[in-house]
């Protein structure tokens, strides 16, 4: 804040004192790192090539009939809640890394709890990283076996 030498009252910019309180969508990106970071830190060296992203809602195409979510895809029912997308590469011919994404309001959805989303978040990111690295979900975490 600036002294104000003409009497005009306080000129510059008035920030809060106390920190603003986070978005559901921030603590949900939070909650999301939070599942994630001991996953990464045993398999720093593995997961190094793999981002992690949070999409709102799915945004898949599925053929009429759909009975099978494939093994990159983590569902309940017939609502996806995270995928694993394989590098590749973008319409401009530029590679992509392969990344999880997480699916915000269908993974709130389903949780009534704080400690029952890093629950959720936790099964679908180990599943996930089970498929990344072509190994068993009960070998990145053994508390889901």
């Amino acid at each position: 804040m600036r002294q104000d030498p003409r009497g005009r009252g306080i000129r510059g910019i008035l920030l809060p004192e106390v920190p603003r309180n986070k978005s559901r969508s921030e603590r949900f990106d939070d909650a999301v790192l939070d599942a994630f970071e001991p996953i990464l830190e045993r398999f720093d060296a593995e997961l190094s090539g793999l981002d992690i992203a949070v999409d709102v809602v799915p945004r898949m195409r599925l053929s009429a009939g759909y009975r099978q979510w494939p093994e990159d895809v983590v569902a309940d029912g017939q609502v996806p809640l995270g995928r694993l997308v394989t590098a590749g590469v973008d319409n401009t011919g530029a590679p992509t890394r392969p990344r999880i994404i997480i699916f915000r309001r269908p993974v709130e959805s389903r949780a009534a709890s704080a400690q029952e989303l890093q629950d959720i978040l936790r099964m679908i990111i180990v599943r996930l990283v089970a498929c990344y690295l072509n190994a068993s979900p009960d070998q990145i975490d053994p508390r889901l076996g």
